[in-house]
């Protein structure tokens, strides 16, 4: 995967509700959890 590829925030907050969904399977879990480690990082604005 290219570095410059990232995951839409719409996508980073779905992914989000399933990893702290308790209902939610390993699978998914890990999906979402790969998923965030694409979403770009939030800048601080001083």
């Amino acid at each position: 995967m290219a570095k410059s590829e990232k995951t839409s925030k719409s996508v980073a907050s779905k992914a989000a509700k399933i990893l702290s969904n308790p209902k939610s399977s390993k699978a998914m879990k890990s999906v979402a959890a790969s998923a965030l480690t694409q979403a770009p990082n939030k800048s601080k604005k001083k």
